[in-house]
């Protein structure tokens, strides 16, 4: 124990006498590290990101999505599988569960005229089941229902076409045609993308459903229930049992998983996306690396006055060899602990994850996988770099000193 607390004294010494050295030499070896931590970190943010953004499309996981149909193509009684749903989901106990009709049209009056504006009829959960956003406002309650002038949330293109008008100013829009009346805007949902001007509507489905006798023809609503992930494989087939007991003849529905988990090549596309950031990085690392044994082999061609004396002086093989590898380790050590802390500082701020992973909800906090990894590549790398110069200082001899 001994010996080794003197060759990290030794080793501790040396990087005090030679710090320009060092400090050139572990730049690069810090911003290495570094890079390699920030790769695995935004891997992780990455993985959430593309999470959250499939959620929005298919619901999160695990989704499973209900679709009554005839097997003779006629209409669906509605409000006959509406109660069975909701009974079977009763005995369930499903936390999240929603309606959802797509499709629909809702002559809108606007400035311009009426216009033919995409509709959509949800359920207050369809929010959070599809991680749905808000520009601004709030989305649909329970209580809802019950307004005089029924909620809508509008897209952001629409609430241009409206002046922007701030909702606590209670702006309304004017349906016309059969599920006419005046609505209130409570939440306004932000573009899809720089691409995205069309003005859209979601509409309460109870709320449209007390002002017209039914769905128009053709229209269908799939039921969606949120599950755990791990029960969902449990859960489908009995649920779709359940659901299929007592069907009129000649109607059947279609039971599905429809979140990014239960498609084909979700994992192994993340896991590959993964290993190729990963493979970035040990790439960056390694030049960081060679670059370091370099500077080890040169710094050791001019020690060897240095070495020769400490032999000269009773120095055995072991300590100049432990000392000259652990010289590089815990320079290695420390530089790489420095480049880990300025990526945590970064990371964790406002200015880089919310920038680049613009609208993602739930931010992980910074993954310490990341961390870990990153302070075993600094070591394994202090470790390599300083072995080959270690055993080039064990070939030096008394002599050596003398004849430099």
């Amino acid at each position: 124990m001994s010996g080794f607390l003197g060759a990290l004294a030794d080793a501790w010494a040396e990087i005090r006498v030679h710090k320009l050295r060092v400090l050139l030499s572990l730049i690069g070896i810090a911003v290495s590290v570094a890079a390699l931590t920030a790769v695995i970190a935004f891997s992780e943010y990455q993985k959430q990101f593309q999470a959250e953004q499939s959620d929005r499309w298919g619901g999160r996981a695990a989704t499973i999505a209900i679709s009554p149909f005839a097997e003779d193509g006629t209409p669906v009684g509605v409000e006959a599988f509406d109660e069975r749903f909701q009974r079977v989901g009763e005995r369930f106990g499903f936390s999240h569960t929603s309606r959802n009709v797509q499709g629909l049209t809702l002559p809108v009056q606007l400035s311009e005229g009426v216009t033919q504006v995409p509709a959509r009829l949800v359920d207050p959960d369809f929010a959070q089941i599809h991680r749905e956003q808000l520009l601004e406002g709030r989305g649909f309650r329970d209580g809802d229902i019950e307004a005089l002038a029924p909620p809508v949330i509008i897209s952001e293109p629409l609430w241009d076409r409206l002046g922007r008008v701030p909702l606590a100013q209670h702006p309304t829009i004017s349906v016309l045609g059969d599920a006419g009346g005046t609505y209130q805007v409570v939440g306004v949902t932000p573009r899809q993308g720089v691409w995205d001007e069309e003005p859209r509507v979601d509409v309460l489905y109870e709320s449209y459903l007390t002002r017209v006798d039914g769905l128009p023809e053709g229209a269908m609503p799939v039921y969606e229930v949120w599950v755990g992930q791990e029960q969902a494989s449990e859960i489908g087939p009995v649920l779709a049992m359940d659901l299929r007991t007592g069907l009129p003849d000649g109607q059947g529905i279609s039971v599905n998983r429809t979140d990014w988990a239960a498609q084909p090549g979700a994992e192994i596309a993340m896991a590959t996306f993964e290993l190729v950031t990963g493979g970035i990085a040990v790439v960056i690392l390694a030049l960081g690396a060679l670059s370091l044994i370099n500077i080890q082999l040169v710094a050791m061609r001019q020690r060897v006055r240095e070495i020769g004396v400490r032999r000269a002086f009773g120095a055995t093989s072991g300590r100049v060899f432990f000392s000259v590898l652990l010289e590089s380790l815990v320079a290695t050590t420390v530089a790489g602990i420095i480049g880990i802390a300025i990526v945590v500082a970064v990371l964790r701020s406002d200015l880089v994850v919310p920038q680049m992973f613009s609208g993602m909800q739930d931010v992980p906090p910074f993954p310490m996988r990341a961390a870990i990894i990153g302070l075993i590549a600094s070591v394994a790398v202090g470790a390599i770099a300083g072995f080959i110069p270690a055993l080039v200082a064990l070939r030096v001899k008394v002599i050596d000193a003398i004849r430099f």
